[in-house]
């Protein structure tokens, strides 16, 4: 079946839609950020940037890096723009434009997510990188595709669901193929996706919470020795578009803040532009 012009809807020039790129404009290896101001500073270490395009929040930048083919996207904040640009993303590679129809070849894309995150447990040092195994997702994006969990996966979810009475939380996982072959010597944990930054997030300025007590109980969860790390806001909803659609992702968290000692980089630039340099080393050795 054809997809629909209002399913799949393009530009003009017969780009995507939000994206405004066209097939061929990226990478299988693809770094997601949410700053599209971050994007030349992750390409700025390419060997070489051949194409440069933008609309809105979303920037992309493609070139080369060790012989190879990489692209940098900005994402922009949060799940509702995850879904946008991943799905624009599949469509790139895996749907032809001018028939509307699904590749019977699908390409497989390495999504390798770099973003800024807060710690949750007081022994994770601020201006460290740390590699998200599962994500537990607080928004409800998730919530709108079918996808499926491992046994594992379900009981952790289980676990985790009683925390939060009158909400639905989902869990998504990293890619093994990537765990492996990118994390080594780096710390895993377990991710919190949240919805928001002030109160979905557990701070409090003027307005009240209705879960005073969420950024503790999030702090405290154990299941088998599985804790909850860290927060932000994209992780869980790539990780799962990532898995349904068939590709490969990685979600690397750089530590800005610690909520627990109320600490905060005093250096976040500089301690960014360092594992910006160390991700894309570990890329270029694949």
């Amino acid at each position: 079946m054809n997809i629909s012009e209002t399913d799949l809807i393009l530009n003009a020039d017969g780009s995507a839609y939000h994206l405004n790129l066209l097939p061929g404009d990226i990478a299988d290896t693809i770094i997601l950020v949410g700053d599209q101001y971050r994007v030349p500073e992750v390409s700025k270490h390419f060997d070489s940037v051949e194409l440069r395009k933008g609309k809105r929040e979303f920037v992309t930048h493609t070139g080369t890096l060790a012989g190879k083919k990489i692209s940098v996207v900005s994402t922009g904040i949060g799940t509702d723009n995850i879904d946008i640009v991943l799905n624009e993303l599949d469509a790139l590679v895996n749907v032809d434009f001018n028939t509307r129809k699904i590749n019977k070849e699908l390409r497989v894309l390495n999504l390798v997510r770099i973003g800024t995150s807060g710690a949750i447990q007081a022994n994770i040092p601020i201006d460290s990188l740390l590699v998200s195994e599962h994500a537990f997702g607080l928004d409800a994006l998730m919530h709108y595709y079918q996808h499926n969990l491992s046994t594992g996966e379900a009981q952790l979810l289980e676990s985790f669901s009683v925390l939060i009475p009158n909400h639905k939380p989902y869990i998504t996982s990293a890619s093994n193929l990537l765990i492996k072959s990118l994390s080594a010597g780096l710390s895993k944990g377990v991710t919190v996706t949240s919805p928001g930054f002030y109160s979905p997030q557990g701070r409090t300025l003027r307005a009240q919470s209705t879960l005073p007590a969420l950024l503790a109980q999030l702090q405290n969860f154990d299941y088998q020795g599985k804790i909850i790390t860290n927060l932000e806001m994209e992780t869980a909803g790539i990780y799962g578009l990532a898995n349904i659609l068939g590709h490969h992702a990685i979600s690397y968290n750089v530590i800005l803040a610690n909520r627990i000692t109320n600490t905060f980089s005093k250096q976040p630039m500089a301690t960014m532009e360092k594992f910006i340099v160390e991700v894309l080393s570990r890329i270029a050795s694949l």
